[in-house]
């Protein structure tokens, strides 16, 4: 189950590598201003995509958690 480690290991990094790419796109929202509600409509855009990245993470560390037991 080493396999399962690896692929888990990659999930967290990618999960990781989105969650960096959220923090990112929100700063440069809040940088560049405008009235209340541009910014959150910006920033409205980037949710998904950071639940999407803590999922990916999630499943990643379980997906290693798992293949570390079965090893």
């Amino acid at each position: 189950m080493a396999w399962m480690i690896w692929v888990g290991a990659l999930l967290t990094l990618f999960g990781l590598a989105l969650l960096v790419y959220c923090i990112v796109t929100a700063l440069k929202a809040k940088k560049l201003g405008g009235t209340d509600e541009e910014v959150l409509a910006r920033l409205q855009k980037v949710v998904p995509l950071n639940m999407l990245a803590l999922m990916t993470s999630a499943l990643g560390l379980g997906a290693v958690t798992i293949g570390i037991i079965l090893t």
